[in-house]
């Protein structure tokens, strides 16, 4: 093992996984096993129940041990669709997703799978297999050093040498996916550690003590300064991250709002934490937020950030954000204070810890000047949909897709111009209900991370939106929706190019439009029946109301192309490094 920073601690939404029987049943199985066998062992006495993966000649013994195991696998078509998969199965659930791969290609096709969940905290466990320990370092066939190689991208990681260790590292990893704050753990398994006979001990996570530190018990004095700064403030505005996601606070969250006044505002991963349909609700702030998200912040004398890593694409120019406001930002990471935008206080600790102590010494604070100017900003600068003309507009089509779901779809994106536009348009009510990748901005995350939602939540709507080049960055996942028979809705939005590139070209250079145009797609509606889903195609405004019904409403997996004008822009838009009131709004990019 290395040593690494270390994470906070938590409670792990995986707990309530375990219980009396699965400790009976753990105990009953503490006869030799395998290292292969023990690793499946554990898997099922935590409580897992899908397990997606790709396998190869360094896991055949953990492929085997998983032969006669309840737990079902999910085979993906590559390994970077199996990790974005197990992400969106995390991401749905709060649960740790699990992942397997093989050694070498394998294991370094989930590089990006990890980096994704890494920086949106997300609770994911690889296992990989590695060459034999009597081979590690000799370039042996398909040996490459993903514990080297993953060191930056994940939580924590492992290389197992000895196989005594297997059952301790076990336990501490899949606790640590989501201890403090989450993230992906790797465990890199030498072929000949997966055949040894071990004596598995006792494998239940809570009883494997963590060398770690403990949670931050919130300090009482930043508290109080936080509770004042709250009190006294006369336009404050909510700043929602994942943190509030994770800790699903969100009822908390609403209490405070409403007990405060505060104007809301939410990043993609606490999208639906606070519901998008309540007055004080404005969406999305940032680069490509609303412009009366953008103005509140300008206006508002404090911002509360919760669970929020103050990104570049909400901040913009540090010296121009919220200019007239105190900061005051609450996290269970002490590296994220600071880190980019200087606070006036900091309450280090557990989120649903610091809003419980919030609300028992917060009075009611009524503020109808402020909720006024709220309701005026909506109404002054409202996100209207273009008028549609002979083409379909992006943002009309999904905002049909949101009005068909009435807010009970857990929705998908990819990356890119789309992601935007449902961040804008799609209405979510609950927290997990909206899944994107925002720190890393993969393309390709949508199709697999969909097929995991969609494991996790069988009963429920899965819808996903992507766009042309993101769609086929991973399409071979068509394969695995039908082979699972997974009924998942997908709309692309088709406007041969790769639309937010070709926008910044256009507003920044010069309109020199370089390998952003697809001379050549795909039919998609096509290809999509190749891989037994029923397809169609719009491409006229009349006819959008009834495509996305019959994609709604019909029974398993079913695709819709949408055609949308090619030179489409994602507005308002505030550029790179300006200040919240730098907006674009016309599509020449300027005011």
């Amino acid at each position: 093992m290395k040593a690494k920073s270390k994470p906070s601690e938590k409670k792990s939404a995986a707990g309530a996984a375990r219980g009396p029987e699965r400790a009976r049943q753990t105990r009953a199985r503490a006869v030799p096993r395998n290292g292969a066998q023990t690793i499946i062992d554990f898997l099922e006495s935590v409580g897992v129940e899908v397990i997606f993966g790709y396998p190869g000649g360094a896991v055949i013994p953990l492929y085997d041990a998983l032969y006669d195991s309840k737990i079902k696998h999910v085979l993906a078509r590559h390994e970077q669709g199996a990790i974005h998969a197990a992400d969106g199965y995390a991401r749905s659930t709060g649960k740790p997703g699990v992942v397997f791969a093989t050694s070498g290609p394998g294991a370094t096709n989930l590089v990006t799978g990890l980096a994704t969940a890494h920086m949106d905290s997300v609770p994911v466990l690889a296992i990989t297999g590695q060459v034999s320990t009597t081979s590690l370092g000799s370039d042996s066939f398909q040996e490459a050093d993903i514990y080297g190689i993953s060191i930056p991208i994940t939580k924590y990681n492992y290389l197992v040498k000895d196989p005594r260790s297997l059952p301790g590292i076990l336990a501490e990893a899949y606790r640590l996916t989501a201890y403090g704050r989450p993230g992906p753990v790797l465990i890199d398994v030498p072929k000949d550690i997966q055949t040894t006979l071990i004596d598995p001990g006792n494998l239940l996570p809570d009883s494997v003590p963590l060398r770690f530190e403990p949670t931050p018990t919130p300090d009482l004095r930043a508290l109080e300064a936080m509770v004042e700064a709250i009190s006294i403030s006369q336009r404050p505005v909510l700043y929602l991250g994942g943190g509030a996601t994770i800790t699903n606070t969100g009822d908390d969250i609403v209490k405070l709002v409403e007990k405060a006044d505060m104007a809301v505002v939410a990043t993609l991963q606490a999208k639906g934490v606070f519901p998008d349909n309540h007055p004080l609700c404005l969406g999305l702030p940032g680069m490509h937020g609303s412009k009366y998200a953008n103005l509140a912040i300008s206006e508002s004398d404090l911002i509360l950030g919760l669970g929020v890593r103050f990104d570049d694409r909400v901040v913009g120019n540090v010296r121009r954000f919220a200019p007239l406001a105190r900061v005051v930002h609450v996290d269970i990471d002490p590296a994220e204070i600071g880190k980019r935008l200087p606070v006036d206080v900091a309450v280090i600790g557990d989120l649903g810890e610091v809003l419980s102590l919030a609300l028992k010494r917060l009075k009611d604070n009524r503020r109808p000047a402020w909720r006024e100017r709220v309701a005026d900003l909506r109404a002054s600068f409202p996100m209207a949909i273009p008028v549609a003309g002979k083409e379909i507009r992006p943002q009309a089509a999904i905002k049909a897709l949101s009005d068909r779901c009435g807010g009970k779809a857990i929705l998908v994106t990819d990356v890119g111009q789309h992601q935007m536009w449902s961040a804008q348009y799609f209405e979510a009510d609950k927290p997990r209900h909206f899944l994107s990748s925002g720190g890393l901005g993969t393309m390709g995350f949508g199709l697999p991370a969909a097929i995991g939602a969609q494991m996790a939540n069988p009963g429920k709507l899965v819808c996903l939106v992507t766009g042309d080049g993101s769609f086929q960055m991973n399409v071979q996942e068509l394969a695995t929706v039908t082979q699972m028979g997974l009924p998942i809705k997908i709309m692309l939005i088709n406007n041969g190019c790769l639309g937010m590139v070709r926008q910044w070209q256009q507003f920044f250079f010069n309109r020199r439009y370089s390998q952003t145009l697809f001379d050549y797609n795909p039919d998609f509606v096509e290809l999509a029946r190749v891989y037994g889903l029923k397809a169609e195609r719009v491409e006229s405004p009349g006819k959008v109301a009834g495509a996305v019904e019959r994609l709604v409403g019909g029974k398993g997996a079913a695709f819709l192309e949408v055609r949308v004008p090619r030179d489409e822009n994602v507005l308002p838009m505030i550029p790179a490094g300006m200040g919240q009131t730098d907006f674009f709004e016309t599509e020449e990019g300027g005011n």
